[in-house]
């Protein structure tokens, strides 16, 4: 048995697609009847038998900080995809994230131990890499600094932490450090909301950029390195680094929207952070706009996937090939919804 926690996320949704078409038997972890509705329409995406492959999975009610019901869920597993996590780049949200991706992690961490489990997979981010020097590019070898480091990284951070003092206790686990996930679904969230944006005609572009890969890809590398022998390393996936104004032009063109052709100035970035904090404060939703987002869009890295090449010999897909599909959904979905 293998156990996917947040399985009814982008990452998750794929992986479960793919270990159930691969003929393994997965139990996943989720919160609400609502998120198992997302789960199906991301299968429906691939196969026409989405209620078929959606009954493959046993699915257990819950969530990370539930130790008895973590304890139930580890029952005869001898396999963990560790996937869950809460997203939030606002400082006021450091203490949630600290809980449920460190505290949530440890849990994750001392039932494989406890259980005896084979091996764990760890969905990290490119936010725990260390800054590069000035022209290089970052690789897995770059020292942690918490400088300019966004809350939501941090937190991953410590629960990396965690991952790597159960190697201390004779756990074997691989840690993945993706990029911007790309893929179909999920529109309010993550990489989704670029879609969004773009879907809107904005005129303006921010600065910088990042690296971007394939959440198939990315599920790809992480059931390869699970059936591997490789133990105990952590891998950047990143597909393609591009820039802000090359991604969203790329997804203008497919979902026919105007092409953003005006750069975000700093002190427009400024205002607008000056501006989402008091609208943060009236309405209670998360800060978008922080001092550290401002300062990774003014020093943007570039990131190096020369490692995770070499030990699978895995070649990654066009990341042209991922906006297509998505663009395609985008589009399905929003006609739909009108």
């Amino acid at each position: 048995m293998v156990l996917v926690t947040g399985g009814t996320g982008l990452v998750g949704s794929h992986l479960l697609l793919r270990l159930v078409l691969d003929g393994t038997k997965v139990r996943a972890i989720y919160r609400t009847e609502a998120k198992l509705q997302e789960v199906k329409k991301v299968f429906s995406y691939y196969t026409e038998n989405s209620d078929t492959i959606f009954n493959e999975i046993e699915w257990v009610s819950g969530d990370i900080l539930n130790l008895p019901l973590l304890e139930i869920a580890f029952k005869d597993v001898i396999q963990v995809y560790h996937a869950a996590a809460l997203i939030s780049f606002d400082p006021k949200d450091f203490k949630k994230l600290k809980k449920v991706n460190a505290e949530g992690t440890a849990n994750i961490v001392n039932l494989c131990i406890h259980n005896k489990v084979e091996k764990l997979c760890y969905v990290s981010t490119i936010g725990t890499i260390g800054r590069s020097v000035s022209g290089e590019k970052a690789t897995e070898d770059n020292d942690w600094t918490e400088h300019h480091t966004n809350v939501y990284a941090l937190s991953k951070h410590f629960a990396e932490m965690e991952v790597w003092r159960g190697t201390q206790e004779n756990l074997d686990v691989v840690i993945v450090n993706p990029g911007v996930i790309l893929g179909p679904g999920f529109w309010s969230t993550g990489s989704g909301k670029l879609f969004k944006t773009v879907n809107k005609g904005y005129s303006f572009y921010p600065p910088g950029g990042t690296g971007f890969v394939a959440v198939e890809d990315v599920v790809k590398i992480m059931v390869k390195l699970m059936t591997s022998e490789i133990k105990n390393e952590r891998f950047i996936l990143v597909s393609e680094n591009f820039t802000y104004k090359e991604i969203m032009t790329r997804i203008a063109k497919r979902i026919g929207k105007k092409i953003p052709h005006k750069k975000l100035k700093i002190w427009h970035l400024q205002v607008g952070r000056y501006f989402d904090f008091i609208k943060s404060l009236i309405t209670g939703n998360p800060r978008t706009i922080t001092k550290n987002s401002i300062y990774s869009l003014q020093h943007p890295e570039i990131y190096s996937s020369k490692k995770i090449k070499t030990a699978l010999q895995f070649g990654f897909t066009p990341l042209d090939e991922c906006i297509e599909l998505c663009s395609r959904k985008f589009i399905e979905e929003h006609f739909l919804s009108k």
